[in-house]
């Protein structure tokens, strides 16, 4: 039986990188945000902060609130056309803006 090489962040150096301008400590505000049931959000990784982290693949993907778990939320997504709940941490979440007049 062949080893799986790599891990969790395999082939992700571009991915899970910060631009240099926000490099330096996570924002507090990002950290402590809340969400309600049926807020929009989209899969935005802090590299600095691994706990509550989705897979990679997730990355950029916009997804809605389906309840919280802990300190974390549920978050419903498409991939592809099955549905799919990942439990993330609000680091890791963007609310997306409604576009209105």
């Amino acid at each position: 039986m062949v080893r799986r090489t790599g891990g969790f962040r395999r082939k992700t150096r571009s991915k899970l990188r910060k631009n240099y301008k926000d490099k330096g400590k996570i924002s507090i505000r990002r950290f402590l945000q809340k969400f309600n049931e049926g807020d929009r959000v989209l899969l935005n990784a802090e590299p600095a902060y691994h706990d509550g982290m989705y897979f990679p693949r997730f990355h950029g993907s916009e997804g809605t609130i389906t309840g919280p778990q802990g300190d974390c939320y549920k978050v419903l997504i498409r991939d592809g056309g099955k549905e799919k709940i990942l439990i993330v941490h609000p680091v890791h979440l963007r609310r997306v803006q409604h576009g209105g007049n």
